[in-house]
């Protein structure tokens, strides 16, 4: 018993789970870790070994919503059914959980989906590239989906070989302003900077998801921990500028050092889920001062006495960090509303719109049709 609690917690088994462990499920069947998620089917591991697993018709049939199926990290109960084949009986509570909404319909969800991308994770590795999509904000989009699961974030700056000595010292003051708190990682697989520095940020028994845009170098720098080109990688289009995805779903690996990383499709647009606990924790610089506001509704965009404003403007905080502050602020309050208060929201916006062009044409201003 104690060598096989000892191998699943190489697999990132700890109490909480343990504790989660119901006395009926334990008598039929053992934990294990979902690996890999296929279209209908799950790879899972548990201390014997691998397993391809599905769900019962009965959790098909009781599932509201895409949360309820498990997805990459969970640990799940599972009864062995051959050496090779098992069933998921259910979904031990999850630690951590990754999520993101849908902006638009695409192959893998509808409008407003919400999207699992991994669950019970350590440490969520935030990757942009210098060369591609470096944005501040955006590391503030991932760091407030990450708070909002309750996952530490650490930002890694890939592919450092294209600046200069200086340039690489201003980015990175420039990160070390924005986030204070925050651990940076500055890497390249070229010249293999910053791996050594990577691998020892990483624990035994420990999971850690890694999280960009597809062509930021994830599956490259996975390869390099794993120090086998075992991830398929591609160039980003010369056409596009855009980075082909080479990885098409999402999958975990076990490190030499028993560090436990997942490596993630491309992510193009990180929609915000329907809490803005995660916004509120990543600006509490902002959200500190909205105490002393002068309306107890104040929306901090236009109110007289308004003391985040007034920080703005006395350059207290920072102007861009101030607007990404209120768009994700904005987007997490529309995402918690229901489907009547959206519509109600989309219809007064449409009327609002309406009144301003008919304003236009009555001033003259016939183009405004």
């Amino acid at each position: 018993m104690k060598e096989n609690l000892k191998k699943l917690e190489e697999l990132g088994f700890n109490s909480h789970f343990e504790s989660n462990i119901k006395e009926a499920d334990a008598l039929d069947s053992s934990p294990a870790r979902i690996t890999t998620q296929h279209k209908d089917s799950y790879r899972v591991r548990n201390a014997k070994g691998e397993f391809i697993a599905r769900i019962t018709g009965r959790q098909m049939f009781e599932a509201v919503k895409k949360e309820d199926y498990p997805a990459v990290g969970d640990w799940v109960m599972i009864s062995e059914v051959d050496k090779d084949q098992a069933v998921i009986k259910s979904i031990l509570p999850r630690q951590t959980i990754i999520k993101r909404r849908f902006g638009d319909k695409n192959r893998i969800g509808e409008k407003g989906d919400v999207q699992i991308i991994a669950t019970n994770i350590d440490v969520g590795f935030v990757i942009e590239s210098v060369d591609r999509d470096y944005s501040l904000n955006r590391f503030e989009r991932y760091f407030s989906i990450l708070k909002d699961g309750g996952v530490e974030g650490t930002i890694i700056l890939n592919k450092i070989d294209l600046l200069s000595d200086e340039e690489k010292e201003n980015k990175l003051n420039e990160l070390k302003d924005r986030f204070p708190d925050a651990d940076i990682i500055m890497t390249s697989t070229l010249n293999n900077n910053g791996l050594d520095e990577l691998k020892h940020y990483i624990k035994k028994g420990k999971t850690y998801c890694f999280l960009g845009s597809s062509g930021v170098g994830k599956s490259s720098l996975i390869n390099k921990l794993i120090g086998e080109e075992i991830i398929l990688t591609g160039d980003v289009s010369s056409y596009s500028s855009r980075g082909k995805h080479t990885t098409t779903g999402r999958q975990m690996y076990f490190l030499d050092n028993g560090g436990i990383v997942i490596d993630n499709p491309g992510i193009r647009e990180v929609g915000m889920v329907d809490t803005g606990e995660g916004v509120n924790d990543l600006f509490d610089d902002i959200t500190s001062l909205i105490d002393g506001c002068k309306y107890v509704n104040c929306t901090h965009v236009h109110e007289p006495g308004c003391t985040v404003l007034n920080a703005k403007k006395t350059g207290v905080i920072d102007e861009e960090r101030y607007l990404n502050y209120i768009n994700l602020k904005k987007e997490a309050e529309y995402q918690g509303l229901n489907n009547n208060q959206k519509r109600q929201k989309n219809k007064d916006f449409g009327k609002f719109i309406n009144k301003a062009k008919k304003e236009l044409r009555d001033f003259g201003y016939d183009d405004y049709q």
